[in-house]
Order: C-alpha cells, then sequence, then structure tokens
C-alpha cells in the first residue's frame, strides 16, 4: 500500500548540481573555494545554496563565522547528498560509452599530499571510478628522475625554479616550524632536522649564514617520521611551505629572530603531453584545487 503523500511534497525533486554545491562547501569550508573546485563562480554557487534551502525550506549552512560550518539539518543532509552523487556517477559511469579503465601514476612530494590531493583523488575517483591512481610520495629529485625515466605520468614538484616543460600551480613562503610552545629556535647555534636530499636545505642554510646565524644539522634522516619526532620533541626545527605543516606542529612566531625563508614554487611536470581526457581532467583537478588553497 502507498504511504499518503501529498501531490505538493511529491513533485518537489532535489537537483544534483545543487547537491554538488553543497557537498563541495561542506567539504572546502567555504563558498570561494567550493567555487574554484565546481569551476564556477561563487554567486552560482551560493544561488544553488539558497535554492537547496528554499526547496528544503531549512537552514543548511552557519554562516556567522568566515569558515562556513553546517547545521543540524545540513550535517543530515550530508551523508544523503553524497550518496546521491555517487549513485548517480557510478550510473552514468556503467551505462554510458564514456567508461574509462587504465592506470595514472601520480608523484607528489610527500610534504604536499595533504591537505589537497585526497580531496582530488577523491573527486577523480567519483568521476572516473574505474581509472587508477598509483600515488607515489617521495621528494621532489626523486620524482624528477621517476618522471624522466618515465615512471610517472604526472607530477608535483616543490622547487625555486621552473623547468621548460612545467607549469607553476601556486607559489607559496617557506615558513620555520617547531614544536608547540619549543625554545629550539631560540637556541645558538640552531639545531635543524632535514632530510639529505631536501630541496629546501640548500636555501635554509644561505639564509643562516647570510644572516650570521650558527647553525648544526641535529638529524639527517630519510624518514619524515624521524624528522616530525625530533621536532615534535623540541631537539630541532624545520622549514615547510605555508599551510603544510602538520597539526602536531606550529609556525615558528620568531618576531625576527631568524631569517625570512625563500618562497617556493609547487610546478606540474607531463600536464603538457598529449595524454587524452583522463590525465587532462587530472590535471586540470590539480590546477584548480592548489589554486583555491
Amino acid at each position: 500500500m502507498l504511504p499518503n503523500i501529498k501531490i505538493g511534497d511529491a513533485m518537489r525533486n532535489l537537483d544534483l548540481t545543487t547537491l554538488r554545491s553543497f557537498v563541495a562547501v561542506a567539504e572546502t569550508g567555504g563558498v570561494t573555494r567550493a567555487a574554484g573546485f565546481l569551476n564556477l563562480t561563487q554567486s552560482a554557487v551560493s544561488m544553488q545554496l539558497k535554492r537547496l534551502e528554499e526547496v528544503l525550506d531549512l537552514c543548511l549552512l552557519d554562516r556567522s563565522s568566515r569558515r562556513i560550518a553546517l547545521t543540524a539539518s545540513g550535517d543530515q543532509l550530508l551523508g544523503y547528498a553524497r550518496r546521491m552523487i555517487e549513485m548517480n556517477d557510478e550510473v552514468l559511469s556503467r551505462l554510458t560509452d564514456q567508461s574509462y579503465e587504465g592506470e595514472i601514476t601520480l608523484g607528489v612530494p610527500h610534504d604536499i599530499v595533504y591537505p589537497v590531493i585526497p580531496q582530488v583523488l577523491k573527486r577523480f575517483n567519483a568521476e572516473f571510478p574505474r581509472m587508477k591512481i598509483q600515488l607515489r610520495a617521495t621528494g621532489t629529485r626523486d620524482l624528477k628522475e621517476k618522471f624522466a625515466r618515465g615512471g610517472c605520468d604526472l607530477i608535483l614538484t616543490t622547487e625555486s625554479g621552473l623547468d621548460s616543460d612545467g607549469e607553476t600551480l601556486i607559489e607559496l613562503p617557506l615558513r620555520w616550524i617547531g614544536a608547540p610552545g619549543g625554545i629550539a629556535w631560540r637556541q645558538r647555534p640552531v639545531r635543524m632536522a632535514f632530510g639529505r636530499r631536501c630541496m629546501f636545505r640548500p636555501g635554509v642554510i644561505a639564509a643562516l649564514e647570510a644572516a650570521g646565524i650558527e647553525w648544526e644539522m641535529a638529524v639527517e634522516s630519510e624518514s619524515d617520521r624521524t624528522i616530525e619526532a625530533t621536532i615534535s620533541a623540541d631537539l630541532a626545527i624545520h622549514a615547510m611551505i605555508e599551510g603544510t605543516k602538520p597539526p602536531h606542529l606550529e609556525q615558528i612566531n620568531h618576531s625576527g629572530a631568524l631569517p625570512v625563508l625563500s618562497v617556493q614554487k609547487i610546478n606540474m611536470y607531463g600536464a603538457h603531453r598529449t595524454r587524452g581526457v583522463v590525465l587532462d581532467h587530472l590535471a586540470d583537478l590539480l590546477r584548480q584545487s592548489f589554486q583555491n588553497w
């Protein structure tokens, strides 16, 4: 027996485009970033959110702070919205001729995997569920060597320059990183922890020497965990690209006691090669995500 549903209620339908905008805003924390991720204007995303709230007659977003948060109703809708979008994308991928299969190897420096790459991989998987991405996370030098040998289809790098076959996605400054409330940065000689092949290391040392600050290498390791543990124990300091520090470390507020560090480029290589729709789309997702970081 059919449930007793009012005709007006039965005629209301949720639009997947508005749901995609809602999920993007929820996951990125703001309309601006969501617009860049969806390749839409901010006004278009805002209009879609307003339309969704009107259809449901609910307030879905708490706009009282700078970073948008979900209301209780919005939090409840989010799970349903994700499932509806996933089901829609699965139907299209299975029942249309545009079913791409294969594997892409993406190389990313370990220090910029978070927070952008998981979002990109999630969206790419939703749009190309039969494609596999092998993620290689290592240092820039290793990635460029692998790319030159054909071991990666697409790589990101962190470096001060740019080779002729690459493109710069974003430029960000290096920041001094230490233990929360730590004092290691005050000590002289200042003790540092770096990987032996870290691209930032020569420039950081040069900046210290130009400022007349004595230094010593407390830890040289190829293990990121070892370096982070040493810094977290307040035994040394480090330098990382702004916005990439792990939550258990913090940017050092040294008030000029340490030198200003250089600006680094996050570059992409492999996007200019003619590789087809799938690789081009992955490159576009990376561009959008880093430009809206």
